[in-house]
């Protein structure tokens, strides 16, 4: 494990293995706002370095491992600390992989052009426009936070997040007696969800200049809008379109056979066009 000092008290837990052939690809992992970079290393990762690829995975200020210190967190600060790391760790050929709002994050640094600069972009239930219901639902996701912690948000959040599947599964380990605690305000979690709200999901889709793969979960009931992801499709000028039924919003926990395998191919078109 790594850190980048970004700043007295900030800095980025990173995890870095170049690729291991000519002409690997590094893949380059963004966290959504909760969660950390285990998503990533669990059962994924391995799939990516098995076949020669590399990978780069970090957590955000406020997530495990990384440093913060007081004060509002912000999208852009979140794409500036982005932008350090690829300056340090110079991954080769990188592709962005994000999830949710961690997409948005490697679009951001993709186009401010410079050593940010990625071979392809991967998005995984990235595609939103900015409206009043997205603004409700983020501040809901605080408001929860800020009422009774993260296992408050997750027992409100998780059937509407994950496929049905996963919550047979998994139901057992959510709606636990006891009372909920509140997640303080200089909490790490909590300085993160409320950089949601400062997302711009206005963006310039048609300039994006490289290769993107868009990954849908049909059954994510919070952040899917069909019309809102099709008109954004629309504006990608390369754009390769997966859609899984069996999936809800957190794709990397319930389905990442299935995601590795899609990036595994998408990666094969990008070193062809190399």
């Amino acid at each position: 494990m790594s850190q980048l000092e970004l700043s007295p008290g900030n800095s980025l837990c990173y995890e870095h293995t170049p690729p291991s052939r000519t002409g690997g690809l590094t893949f380059v992992c963004f966290n959504a706002l909760t969660g950390d970079k285990a998503m990533w290393t669990g059962d994924i990762g391995p799939v990516l370095l098995a076949a020669g690829h590399g990978l780069l995975t970090y957590n955000l200020r406020g997530q495990l491992g990384s440093g913060f210190t007081p004060g509002e967190f912000s999208v852009e600060q979140i794409v500036d600390d982005a932008c350090a790391l690829m300056e340090l760790t110079a991954p080769e050929r990188p592709v962005y992989v994000g999830l949710s709002i961690g997409g948005l994050f490697g679009l951001e640094a993709h186009l401010r052009g410079g050593v940010a600069r990625a071979r392809g972009l991967v998005l995984i239930n990235t595609l939103r426009v900015g409206n009043a219901r997205l603004e409700w639902i983020n501040d809901a996701l605080v408001r929860a936070a800020e009422t009774g912690g993260l296992d408050l948000l997750r027992d409100l959040f998780a059937p509407l997040l994950f496929n049905v599947e996963w919550q047979a599964r998994n139901r057992k380990d959510f709606l636990k007696d006891g009372p909920y605690r509140p997640l303080p305000k200089n909490d790490g979690a909590y300085l993160l969800l409320a950089a949601g709200s400062t997302a711009n999901w206005d963006q310039p889709y048609e300039k994006i200049d490289v290769p993107v793969l868009s990954v849908t979960g049909l059954q994510d009931r919070v952040f899917y809008d069909a019309h809102a992801v099709n008109r954004l499709l629309a504006r990608i000028p390369d754009i390769t379109r997966i859609e899984m039924k069996n999936a809800g919003h957190m794709i990397p926990v319930e389905r990442p056979a299935e995601l590795a395998e899609a990036i595994l191919v998408f990666a094969a078109g990008l070193e062809l066009g190399a």
